[in-house]
């Protein structure tokens, strides 16, 4: 059982490499349309914030807010230490602000996966049938934020093969994570909530400190209020059919 659940929180890193597929087959100048895939990319993020304090709620209130809060934090720390100059930001061949942006969204995808993955493996402990199913569940949820993270990379001048590695990089943590917590469910979903928040309060942070702001500088008011909420509401329904 314990290989099937690395096995299967491995297949859902793997899955969000898929998010950087669309990318192969445009040849558009990447800078004539990075406002429109920064609000793209955000419109991802605030949805699957709202999803996650919404499944967190209902495991913990304190928690979640706790967590939203630490998350929220953590990332405003980061970026000023990578806004220093003694500490100049390079990252999958960018530097400066585009590398900043970068290492951000990476980042905190790399922090939601941590809560993801845990719950694989709490999923797991109810079970072999509901841990399949939640697995396949989260493996095509992860496609959309795979896409978030390529939204932001491709546009920036990194290739869609390097955006699809850093989207699978950023999903390792729930192969890490599904084990100890399906071997020790009881003490990891007491944290769930926690780990949930923190993700969710690190994605609205990056959406109205980074990427709508940065949005508004390329592309016209309007265009990015169409594009947030049509990707939004895209991923809100594509998140309830998987509910």
């Amino acid at each position: 059982m314990t290989l099937l659940v690395f096995l299967l929180a491995l297949f859902t890193a793997l899955a969000t490499g898929l998010g950087a597929v669309p990318f192969a087959f445009t040849h558009d100048p990447a800078r004539r349309w990075i406002g429109a895939s920064n609000a793209a990319a955000a419109g991802l993020m605030l949805a699957a914030s709202v999803w996650l304090a919404y499944e967190g709620l209902g495991r913990g209130m304190l928690g979640v807010l706790v967590g939203a809060a630490v998350g929220a934090i953590s990332i405003l720390a980061v970026r000023r230490y990578l806004g220093l100059d003694e500490h100049p930001a390079v990252f999958a061949g960018m530097s400066g602000l585009d590398a900043r942006k970068g290492l951000l969204i990476v980042a905190i995808m790399t922090a939601h996966s941590l809560a993801e993955g845990v719950g694989v493996g709490v999923a797991f402990g109810g079970g072999e049938d509901l841990g399949v199913i939640i697995a396949l569940a989260i493996a095509v949820h992860n496609i959309p934020e795979g896409l978030a993270i390529s939204l932001v990379l491709v546009p920036r001048g990194v290739s869609p093969g390097k955006a699809a590695f850093w989207s699978i990089f950023s999903s390792l943590p729930q192969p890490l994570m599904a084990v100890p917590a399906f071997m020790f469910v009881e003490a990891f979903e007491t944290l769930l909530p926690y780990g949930l928040g923190f993700a969710a309060g690190a994605m609205v942070w990056m959406v109205f400190a980074e990427l709508l702001p940065d949005a508004r500088k390329d592309a016209p008011d309007r265009t990015i209020l169409v594009v947030l909420a049509v990707s939004a509401a895209s991923m809100m329904a594509f998140q309830l059919l998987l509910s």
